[in-house]
């Protein structure tokens, strides 16, 4: 099938402002988008720019708009698109070149809720325990691949990207309810502050967002739960 892909263009080092080239290109229905923009930089236009890494659904680099909606460009198929496709880069992130959006604010915004176990108690003998249930507490919240598709949907984010974001609090779950982890409620006193959870307002954006398919407005309402409350259970 021929394909018109219309696809956002910016060099801030030759260009005033952006704009849209378009692209013909022959394609299968199965062909992803990933695979378009690869066949354009490799045969009509080497200076088209965008992020890839393992091109599976995994690194999460490649996140973009695609026909107005916030997708991993591996996993966006043509067959589900159609034959016109607009590609332009996630909202609320400054562009660095074409599709590539600079991150630093969001991965900043990542690191305020120490995303990683925390705990000072003596190692015991064997491995900390869990029990299938605690596990599954947080199961849904380790999906995460990092790509800002749902923190670039969120329109608190896009008034101030000081905003911690659907990510960040997405993370920041996995760890409080972790029955290991006794850093918990110093990240809900993070996510207490100004620009904390409550700057959510449960539009659902960044669920549907999710290229994981991670219920992140559900995340997002335990969290504000367990700061009202103060119980991680």
């Amino acid at each position: 099938m021929q394909v018109t892909l219309k696809i956002f263009r910016f060099n801030p080092e030759t260009d005033k402002k952006p704009s849209y080239k378009t692209y013909q290109v022959e394609a299968q229905p199965t062909d992803r988008v990933l695979d378009l923009l690869e066949y354009i930089k490799s045969t009509i236009d080497g200076t088209l720019s965008f992020r890839r890494s393992c091109a599976h659904g995994i690194c999460g680099s490649d996140a973009m708009r695609i026909n107005g909606r916030n997708r991993l460009a591996c996993k966006a198929l043509v067959k589900d698109l159609g034959n016109r496709i607009t590609v332009e880069p996630l909202l609320g992130m400054r562009v660095l070149k074409d599709m590539i959006v600079d991150m630093e604010p969001f991965f900043e915004n990542y690191r305020q809720v120490m995303p990683y176990f925390i705990n000072d108690e003596p190692p015991p003998a064997r491995e900390r325990l869990q029990s299938i249930e605690e596990r599954e507490r947080f199961d849904d919240t380790t999906k995460c691949i990092l790509c800002a598709a749902c923190t670039t949907s969120c329109p608190s984010f896009w008034a101030n990207e000081k905003y911690v974001g659907p990510a960040a609090i997405v993370n920041a779950h996995r760890f409080i309810f972790d029955s290991r982890d006794r850093a918990g409620k110093e990240r809900l006193d993070i996510l207490n502050g100004q620009f904390g959870v409550y700057r959510c307002h449960t539009i659902f954006n960044c669920t549907d967002a999710c290229p994981r398919e991670i219920q992140v407005t559900k995340a997002i309402g335990e969290v504000k739960a367990a700061i009202a409350t103060g119980k991680l259970d």
